[in-house]
């Protein structure tokens, strides 16, 4: 078990370390410089750079480095210069990111620049003047300006040599263990007869290869006199104090003391000339009181440590100097606000994009040092398909955390938000906006399933009857709707067109409804994105009769009729059969003579039977022709008619009068023969009738039993029209229809009365559209009353 914990480790720990990587290359270095092996160092194919979208990221490192994608070679792309890049940092690093997607992974590179010995040592002047007093002992230091030099490391060590003299020689030491000062050491007495001035060069050379030199010309001055020197109590002073320090605020107050008497004993205090001008604009001295105080900012983050001198200078003539050193430790306090850099790496995601996904790049930093300097991030709002990630250090990474969707969330705000571990705590948060890419994965929605659409027939061509409208909740193209129809549909594309932008549903020709009853269809919408997603919707176009068809009267319009008489009263004489291609109240017919029409004649209102009034007889007077003009009209608005002409010829029965002759003779009655005629005659009709009539019964329970329903061709159900005419009888309509593919049959009885299939949530009546439902319970299920209402016609609907 414990081998195992250990194994178990060791793999997390190299985890952790495969995604960084280490180079180092010197400055000053050409473009093209070669820098390491990128692609091969991450075990990376040099093929699937490109595709992968291999990309550095660097802050505040401009294009300095640079990765050729074709061979996964990093090299130089500009000058670096350490100096102005680091300053006098020991080591300098630029950190990178390298991000590749497909799938994600992120690697920190991190490139040490190498100092080369590019920069000579160099002194402040090229003269120093010093006064030195004639009595000096052997073995006497004098402070000398060193030289500096910008490199580090090796490059920045120095070596001083003086020119040839017996009198001085330069020497180094250790006043701390953070500084070294120089030193003229005195190495015999000193006669300003012989020789008042010394002429000197010192010269600095660094430990470069090759090595760098810079030279400095010393005019010593030999003065007479004064022979003691002021001396401080310590040869080094330290002190701390914490930056932000008010103005004016006492840092140390120094003590020098002279062994000389009167005017060689009076000592002022100030800054060596050697000291740097950032120490000046800091700290000021008392020239009489030896008192340093705070002069301007005090700022760890810009300098944490000054070591300088102070001289102490008699009064003496010549005078004499007297030094120390001065070194203030400035102590960090929680002062700086965190810093966070956000950079985006996508101008939006898409909303189908992979969990892991690398949305920004967050780098944080804190001028402050130690806890003060400590950082923890967070992402915020809380709740929001986002997290961070830690790559390396003080960089992080906001990647995808849950799945994302357009149409909820357009785009979100997130605040990165950084606090230190200071007391108190600071913190500083950064916003960004990440927009969420449009992806085609919505089909149009039509409102409903199925649209129903009542229309008048002889509509003009090209009318608009119906508008069909689907939404897309996506964007752009995405949401670019077009309709369409099966144009090879025929002879459905013949009667039916569908504007592709607008949805509106046309009828090419005048819709007939004695040919054409019912036209149901399919209607398509389909978006413009990339895939395409369409869907459907099912549109019922039922024809609405009008009243176009005048009545038509079967045989010829005028008809010869011989009539024997005598003729009883009420007698039937003949029948007008007419019928109308019309439906309903349309094609409901009635009878009724022309007010030209005179004689003892009547006409049956709905049976069209012609009967007489009164007993007729030749004899008596009436005429031998007679002309029956009938009118034929139907129940539609506006009324149409037509008539039908019946010629009634009175014949005198031969018969007959030899009955009445036989009668004469034989002294019979000639009344009661008539009667008995008669008799026979209304029993033969009733007869004709009854089995005519039982004929029509036996007919029509044949056709309910056995004649199947016409159905649909396309549709989610079948179809059944039933005819139920005003006076009261029952009887399957002979339809015209066309569904989706032929004729049904010839015209005949009308249909008031229509069930169909259940989809009918709305109607519309010459592209009106409306509701009319009424929810009726039935014990066999549910059964929808529509009942459409159009002038004097009234259809009913019955809805299973």
């Amino acid at each position: 078990m414990q081998l195992l914990f250990q194994l178990i480790l060791l793999h997390t720990a190299w985890e952790m370390g495969s995604g960084q990587l280490h180079y180092s290359v010197q400055e000053e270095s050409q473009h093209g410089t070669f820098v390491g092996r990128i692609a091969q160092d991450l075990e990376l194919e040099v093929g699937e750079l490109v595709p992968r979208m291999f990309r550095m990221v660097s802050k505040d490192y401009r294009d300095y480095l640079e990765v050729n994608v074709q061979n996964g070679i990093l090299f130089v792309n500009s000058r670096i210069d350490r100096e102005e890049l680091c300053s006098q940092s020991p080591m300098c690093t630029i950190h990178l990111e390298v991000v590749l997607d497909k799938p994600l992974r992120l690697f920190h590179v991190e490139v040490e620049i190498t100092d080369v010995n590019d920069n000579a040592p160099v002194f402040s002047a090229s003269e120093e003047i010093l006064s030195v007093a004639e009595t000096t002992q052997p073995g006497a230091r004098f402070p000398v300006e060193g030289a500096s030099d910008a490199d580090v490391g090796v490059n920045a060590q120095l070596k001083y040599k003086l020119s040839s003299t017996e009198y001085f020689a330069v020497e180094e030491k250790m006043n701390d263990k953070h500084s070294k000062s120089l030193v003229l050491v005195s190495k015999k007495p000193l006669d300003r007869e012989e020789i008042p001035v010394h002429h000197l060069v010192l010269t600095a050379t660094d430990g470069g290869q090759p090595a760098l030199t810079g030279t400095v010309n010393l005019e010593i001055t030999v003065m007479d006199a004064n022979d003691n020197t002021p001396v401080f109590n310590q040869s080094v002073y330290r002190v701390k104090l914490l930056e932000n320090a008010e103005d004016g605020m006492l840092v140390i107050q120094l003590h020098a003391a002279d062994s000389d008497e009167g005017i060689n004993k009076e000592i002022s205090y100030s800054f060596s000339k050697h000291v740097s001008s950032s120490v000046k604009n800091t700290f000021s001295i008392g020239a009489e009181t030896g008192e340093i105080r705070v002069k301007g900012k005090v700022d760890y983050e810009d300098i944490s440590l000054y070591d300088f001198e102070i001289e102490a200078k008699d009064k003496g003539n010549p005078p004499l100097l007297g030094h120390c050193n001065v070194i203030i430790e400035i102590m960090d306090m929680n002062d700086n606000i965190p810093e966070v850099s956000v950079t985006s790496l996508l101008e939006s995601v898409p909303e189908d994009s992979p969990l892991e996904t690398v949305v920004a790049l967050i780098s944080v930093l804190d001028g402050d040092s130690g806890t003060n300097g400590q950082l923890r991030c967070s992402l915020q709002p809380p709740g929001l398909p986002f997290k961070l990630v830690s790559t390396f250090k003080n960089y992080y990474s906001v990647v995808l955390d849950a799945p994302l969707d357009r149409e909820q969330v357009a785009e979100y705000k997130l605040v990165v938000r950084a606090e230190d571990q200071g007391v108190p705590s600071l913190s500083s948060s950064s916003s960004f906006v990440v927009s969420i890419g449009d992806v085609n994965d919505n089909a149009p929605t039509f409102a409903q399933p199925t649209y129903t659409v009542f229309v008048k027939e002889n509509n003009p061509p090209g009318a608009h009857i119906f508008t069909v409208l689907a939404s897309d909740p996506d964007m752009a193209e995405n949401a670019l709707i077009s309709y369409g129809m099966d144009e090879k549909l025929w002879p459905l594309s013949s009667y039916i067109s569908v504007h592709s932008e607008s949805g509106k549903v046309y009828a090419l020709q005048p819709l007939d409804y004695e040919e054409l009853k019912l036209l149901e269809f399919q209607v398509s919408a389909k978006d413009a994105g990339l895939p395409s997603l369409s869907s459907n919707v099912m549109v019922q176009v039922f024809v609405v009769d009008e009243n176009d068809n005048s009545p038509r009267v079967s045989g010829p319009k005028e008809s010869p009729i011989l009539l024997v008489v005598p003729v009883v009263a009420g007698q039937m004489v003949g029948k007008i059969h007419a019928l109308d291609s019309d439906s309903g109240y349309n094609a409901w017919l009635h009878y009724e003579l022309h007010e030209a029409t005179s004689g003892p004649w009547q006409v049956g209102l709905y049976s069209g039977e012609i009967s007489t009034t009164r007993a007729l007889d030749a004899a008596e007077g009436d005429g031998v022709s007679h002309s029956v003009l009938v009118l034929v009209k139907d129940h539609g608005k506006p009324m149409l008619s037509t008539t039908a002409t019946l010629t009634v010829s009175l014949v005198v029965n031969a018969q007959s009068s030899h009955t009445d002759a036989h009668l004469s003779r034989t002294g019979g009655s000639p009344k009661s023969l008539a009667d008995n005629t008669n008799i026979y005659l209304i029993v033969a009709i009733c007869s004709v009738s009854s089995l005519f009539l039982l004929a029509i019964v036996v007919y029509v329970a044949l056709q309910c039993r056995c004649q199947p329903k016409e159905a649909v061709m396309y549709g989610p159900g079948t179809t059944t029209l039933v005819c139920a005419s005003e006076v009261g009888t029952w009887s399957y309509s002979n339809r015209h229809s066309h569904l989706l593919g032929g004729v049904a049959g010839e015209a005949g009885a009308k249909s008031d009365l229509m069930v169909f299939s259940p989809n009918v949530p709305v109607f519309a009546v010459n592209g009106e559209v409306g509701n009319a439902t009424e929810r009726v319970p039935n014990s066999a299920g549910e059964i929808y009353l529509l009942i459409m209402a159009h002038e004097k016609v009234k259809k009913v609907f019955l809805v299973n």
